[in-house]
């Protein structure tokens, strides 16, 4: 039984008390006043303050025994932290004192010293963000911002201050008609378009100086065969061999820029067909016979049987090619190259494994990681002088994205390099 439901009781034994205690003290006083030790009008005093001592203590206990019910909260019955907790962006919602009311998950992923009741600029530390919660509430407008964090890795956010006039659960306590009750903070993550941006701006920058020295070349050969060289047969023959070879360098890039553009695009389909990687392999090799004897390398296959994979065949062969042409260009002192064919596995499902491993100088542990970005070189100079764009891997690395495949690298230098293609088996030919 509660203690509401004991209060009449209660009630009633201290109401005996009292009664007993009235008696006594009326006795006791008698007594005094009848044997003389106390005078008649002091033992009245006397009674009269023990009763009204016992009267006040009473009516203290009943109110002891009074259960008051809770104060209401306001966010007892509020539903906006269900609300919040719905939300995929981070919300954290402010009341005018700007601490902090409720936030949900993602909130709390972003700032972890987020605490329900202390002030929002303790766990995000930011003049932009307390700035904007006052204005908010002062304007009642929203207000918008952005802010970069620099630790642990550099990011970017968009947030915004909403004002909220009448939240539910909040209006009973509203410090001022017409005002804001509280202000919701979201948070947006720039950090991909502004990655994306900043690729995209050195992809022009890189690709604008790329197309540029061999414009630039052009341009030149072009006037001194207008004035100078004008009547030299030799030098006019000298230099249309070199215009000659501007031009194509242009074009490969043009090619390779336009190639890596469409692969992007298509990037989110995966190839429905499938291909057979043998013939494609040998079809790539037979291709580059006439530079591998011009660079007096010999090219070596070991292929086992037929290995079928989604794919497109002319991605797949522009994979191939990038990479045996690397390696009869740029490991052509090992005169020799590998070509390895073969089934194994990962993660518990088989995978078709295509390595190229020249004999040439190698390469720098450095250099690995950033072998497939765009325009990307271990040697600028060599670079260019073997005809490269600087966009092959970039290519074989995205083809491969497409394909559910990637690309490992292992060399060291004066061991050569080993590059292998990773892609996923299937048991049965497929067609579209």
């Amino acid at each position: 039984m509660s203690l509401t439901e004991n209060r009449p009781a209660f009630v009633r034994s201290h109401a005996r008390g009292l009664v007993l205690t009235a008696v006594v003290a009326a006795v006791v006083f008698a007594i005094m006043a009848a044997s003389g030790v106390l005078a008649v009008g002091y033992a009245i005093v006397g009674f009269v303050a023990v009763a009204a001592a016992a009267l006040v203590g009473v009516r203290g206990d009943d109110k002891i025994g009074q259960v008051q019910p809770p104060a209401p909260t306001p966010h007892g019955d509020d539903p906006l932290p269900a609300i919040m907790s719905g939300l995929a962006d981070p919300v954290i919602a402010v009341g005018r004192d700007g601490r902090v009311l409720a936030f949900n998950e993602p909130a709390r992923a972003l700032a972890p010293a987020l605490r329900q009741g202390e002030p929002v600029s303790l766990a995000l530390r930011m003049p932009e963000l307390s700035e904007a919660v006052v204005r908010a509430f002062a304007e009642a407008a929203p207000q918008r911002f952005q802010y970069s964090e620099r630790v642990p890795v550099d990011r970017w956010f968009e947030a915004v201050a909403m004002p909220v006039e009448h939240a539910p659960g909040l209006a009973k306590i509203r410090p001022e008609p017409g005002k804001p009750e509280l202000v919701l903070l979201s948070f947006r993550d720039l950090t991909p378009l502004r990655r994306v941006e900043e690729m995209r701006a050195d992809f022009v920058a890189n690709a604008s100086h790329e197309l540029r020295t061999p414009l630039a070349a052009l341009s030149g050969f072009i006037e001194t065969l207008q004035g100078s060289a004008r009547d030299d047969a030799k030098a006019r023959e000298r230099f249309l061999a070199i215009m000659q070879e501007q031009a194509r360098r242009m074009a490969r890039l043009i090619d390779d820029l336009l190639s890596l553009s469409r692969i992007e695009l298509n990037a989110h389909r995966r190839p429905d067909t499938s291909a057979d990687l043998m013939p494609i392999v040998r079809q790539v090799i037979d291709s580059l016979q006439m530079l591998a004897r011009d660079r007096g390398v010999t090219v070596n296959v070991d292929a086992a049987g037929a290995l079928w994979v989604l794919g497109e065949r002319d991605e797949l062969v522009r994979v191939f090619e990038n990479l045996v042409e690397n390696a009869l260009k740029y490991g052509a002192t090992g005169k020799r190259v590998d070509v390895t064919v073969a089934r194994g596995q990962a993660d518990g499902h088989d995978e078709a494994l295509v390595s190229v491993r020249d004999y040439g100088p190698g390469i720098a542990p450095e250099h690995l990681p950033r072998l497939t970005e765009r325009f990307y070189r271990v040697d600028v100079r060599e670079s260019r002088a073997q005809g490269g764009t600087g966009l092959g891997l970039a290519l074989v690395k995205h083809i491969l994205n497409r394909h559910r495949g990637r690309l490992t690298i292992e060399s060291a230098p004066g061991a050569g390099a080993t590059f292998v293609v990773h892609l996923p088996i299937v048991e049965r030919p497929v067609s579209q």
